[in-house]
């Protein structure tokens, strides 16, 4: 089994990817759904943290510092910090943000590592849809320090339209010139269940045939 499958075996054990019926943020109707949210407790936080180091060796990725957008990428970048050291022996800094800036103490937005010029940032998120948790994050960081962005890693690329009728990774690529890497994407959990991994071939044509309305 690949590290991916494995990956989408362990989303559907943790109960983070289901399969129903769901209204997106979008208002779209959709027949599977992914909620990071649902991880809780030390053992699967431990092995997710190790799939995102998996993908940050398997593509090269070269940073100084892991970002995680406050709030469900601060466990996502402490986690993969810690497993890229354990598993790689990549010694990385991390760091998150505050959603209200602090007023007294050392005071800022961000918390852990704090950001220089020159710094090349890795930030690491849950699921890409629109694109609109990266327009909100990139102004935070660039306000801090003069960094570069070195990419940006993620769970489940939906690979679905946005309003330009790219995906929301294309979007990104051509309005701040960075890549998105995700561990896996939606053709990859198609292929998942095709092949046994996980159950829910009833889901399949539903799924199917969000991708044709939706789907790039």
């Amino acid at each position: 089994m690949t590290y991916k499958q494995a990956f989408i075996k362990f989303m559907h054990e943790c109960n983070v990817l289901k399969f129903g019926e769901f209204t997106l943020k979008s208002g779209r109707l959709a027949p599977y759904f992914i909620n990071t949210g649902e991880y809780c407790t030390g053992s699967q936080i431990k092995k997710l943290g190790e799939f995102y180091a998996d993908c940050i060796r398997e593509n090269n990725l070269s940073a100084d510092t892991l970002f995680g957008p406050a709030y469900k990428g601060i466990p996502l970048a402490v986690a993969a910090a810690s497993a890229l050291f354990d598993k790689y022996n990549i010694d990385l800094n991390y760091c998150f943000d505050r959603k209200e800036a602090k007023d007294h103490g050392e005071g800022g937005v961000i918390v852990g590592k704090k950001l220089t010029d020159g710094e090349r940032v890795l930030i690491v998120e849950d699921v890409i849809t629109a694109g609109t948790a990266i327009r909100q994050t990139l102004p935070v960081l660039r306000q801090t320090a003069d960094i570069t962005i070195a990419g940006m890693i993620i769970s489940v690329d939906r690979m679905e339209k946005t309003a330009s009728g790219k995906s929301a990774v294309a979007d990104v690529y051509d309005e701040f010139g960075f890549n998105i890497y995700p561990i896996v994407t939606i053709l990859d959990i198609i292929d998942a269940i095709k092949t046994g991994v996980i159950p829910g071939a009833e889901y399949l044509p539903k799924i199917m045939e969000y991708r044709e309305n939706y789907g790039v």
